[in-house]
């Protein structure tokens, strides 16, 4: 660029919430909501230099995009293709753009039962939400990024924090029973580097997120009666990071970020009794503020995140 100068932009439309009814023949409907934003990398200098428009895709059209891309999809997909759908148009469709990042945050709207059977067309709001983003290129070069964010989890027992460094500001005392409460934020990264690469198996990014999310679970809490020990935050995020990478070999880096949401014992006093009382780890007082924060990324070598 001219002026000793050098330009990096890019413009987008954020934030943009879009609801999809899909109706299958016997009555029963299907309902997904995202929440999109649009990143566009484009070659519209003159917009910023010469304040020429004539080279740049208006915001409200994207909005207007994601609406017209979510009828056109007239089957039921998971929240990646949709992101896949809207990268591809957007790269091939105008000229100037050499590269489009969709990120979509899917609200997790789940089927309610009513007397034990699932209802046609009722829904109730979840927990956890799904996201992806997904980073395509003019040429076809393609990253896809899957994750869970608010999975909150938490184990009465089973877990311990001791051996740490201690010094003259060292207050905590060493433990091998405390309760373990966090809530996952996990965004893991697929191998695949273009189009063709994707898998064209139907629901496959929804049985992905599915068997990702059963795996750091099943980690995290262990076998259902025994549970597993966990020496520290850190040791079961890196257990939970190598078994998902370890078990699906399509994923090339996970990152976990587990604050440390504490439960801490009740301890009281009183005039007639002024020795400290400990609740025996059956009274806590949650608190979430402050809390430790704790976060890692695991990648195969040779991998980039």
């Amino acid at each position: 660029m001219e002026d000793g100068f050098k330009l990096q932009q890019r413009h987008g439309k954020a934030r943009v919430r879009v609801g999809r009814v899909w109706r299958d023949g016997d009555g029963t409907h299907h309902f997904s909501e995202w929440n999109v934003s649009i990143s566009l990398l484009s070659d519209c200098l003159p917009a910023y230099v010469a304040g020429d428009n004539s080279d740049i895709v208006a915001t409200d059209t994207m909005k207007n995009t994601v609406y017209a891309k979510a009828k056109e999809c007239s089957q039921r997909l998971p929240v990646e293709d949709f992101a896949i759908e809207l990268a591809k148009h957007f790269t091939s469709y105008y000229k100037q753009v050499t590269a489009a990042i969709i990120r979509i945050v899917e609200k997790p709207w789940e089927r309610v039962n009513i007397n034990g059977r699932p209802h046609a067309h009722g829904f109730k709001l979840g927990s956890e939400k799904h996201t992806t983003e997904v980073f395509l290129e003019k040429s076809g070069v393609l990253q896809v990024t899957s994750g869970i964010e608010g999975l909150a989890v938490l184990k009465t027992t089973k877990s311990g924090f001791e051996g740490f460094i201690r010094d003259k500001y060292t207050m905590l005392p060493e433990t091998q029973e405390r309760m373990l409460a966090t809530e996952i934020t996990a965004l893991w990264r697929y191998s695949f580097k273009s189009l063709s690469s994707v898998p064209m198996k139907n629901h496959y990014f929804a049985e992905m997120y599915m068997d990702v999310k059963k795996v750091l679970l099943r980690t995290f809490f262990g076998c259902p009666k025994e549970g597993v020990y966990s020496p520290s935050v850190q040791s079961t995020l890196y257990d939970m990071a190598k078994v998902a990478l370890g078990r699906f070999p399509e994923l090339v880096s996970i990152q976990l970020k587990m604050p440390n949401l504490h439960f801490l014992p009740v301890n009281l006093s009183s005039k007639d009794n002024p020795a400290i009382v400990k609740f025996g780890d059956d009274v806590y007082l949650p608190t979430d503020e402050p809390h430790g924060s704790i976060e890692a990324t695991l990648s195969r070598i040779h991998s980039k995140i």
